[in-house]
């Protein structure tokens, strides 16, 4: 009899076909609605595999549930959407998808970065209202990148991949992490700085850090009113770790410059979120490493990963 699993989302055709040859399988079909609780709840009850996102909260609750789940594979980085303690009493694989997506989720940083500094969307939205009438030398100013300081709050992989980026724009770049990387600092000429020191020097402040308890509200109202008035704070790692109503405030009384934002502590952000409202804030949904080669390789990955596990190989990315 064949393993089963069940997918939270709707996957490319080519990454199904890879799981039903091991696998008996079934998936949520609708693109554009989250799988509902109780369907969750009700599928996991039987099945060894589940393949899922970030967006799915696999909590105590919903593990209790599941009577022969043998793997968590989730298609994402991070993993805060997992209860780990809980899978990894009831003795359930958790993985995860790293690697793959680095130079995407740089990428899309630095046009944020760029977008931000010199006004694309506002001036685009300037344009289609029509309110482009003459030519001013102030008009929709942005702050120059080039030569600009960025500071990297996390130095892994891709604030690593970030960092190379920003040597391109003959940038100067510190950054803070929980450890020193000297072979990081000789070869991309980047200086280790603590917090402070890094928020007060900054044009730009990138977050890259993981989402912990220790990182959970690490840019709140105080490291905000340390950044210059003309910086710009950049997050692409997840919402929770910046605290949005400061952020709000900071924005708006001009504390700092401007913000770019790939991420939200809620997600879906609410359409009636204060940072929305902001011209200040250039905003997306979520879609650090939504190139097209990238998410299939995710997805590509994830599933070896929940094949391998089925099997009771060992997976090439666990968690726990």
């Amino acid at each position: 009899m064949k393993a089963k699993v069940y997918i939270t989302r709707k996957i490319p055709d080519e990454i199904v076909s890879k799981i039903e040859a091991v696998c008996e399988v079934r998936m949520w079909q609708e693109e554009e609605k989250p799988v509902p609780r109780e369907v969750l709840e009700k599928e996991i009850a039987d099945v060894d595999g589940l393949f899922c996102l970030l967006t799915e909260s696999i909590d105590k609750e919903l593990l209790d549930k599941a009577k022969d789940l043998k793997v968590i594979s989730n298609m994402a980085v991070g993993y805060n959407n997992i209860d780990i303690a809980a899978a990894k009493e009831k003795g359930v694989r958790v993985t995860n998808t790293p690697g793959v997506l680095t130079e995407t989720t740089a990428d899309l940083t630095f046009a944020l970065l760029m977008s931000t500094a010199r006004r694309l969307v506002e001036s685009t939205e300037y344009l289609k209202s029509g309110r482009w009438e003459t030519w001013s030398p102030m008009q929709l100013a942005g702050q120059d990148i080039y030569g600009a300081t960025l500071g990297i709050i996390g130095m892994g992989r891709i604030g690593e991949a970030l960092a190379r980026r920003a040597k391109g724009f003959n940038m100067n770049i510190l950054y803070s992490n929980r450890s020193r990387k000297p072979v990081v600092e000789e070869e991309l000429g980047v200086q280790y700085a603590e917090m402070d020191r890094l928020l007060q020097e900054s044009d730009f402040v990138c977050i890259m850090t993981p989402y912990t308890a220790e990182t959970k509200n690490l840019i709140g109202e105080r490291e905000l009113s340390l950044m210059k008035s003309t910086s710009i704070l950049i997050n692409t790692a997840r919402g929770g770790i910046v605290n949005e109503n400061a952020l709000y405030h900071a924005l708006r009384s001009g504390s700092i410059w401007a913000a770019g934002l790939d991420v939200f502590e809620q997600e879906p952000v609410p359409l009636d979120h204060p940072l929305l409202t902001l011209p200040n804030v250039v905003t997306l949904p979520h879609i650090g490493s939504a190139s097209i080669k990238t998410r299939m390789r995710m997805a590509e990955l994830a599933a070896e990963n929940l094949i391998l596990a089925i099997r009771n190989q060992t997976p090439k990315n666990i968690v726990v």
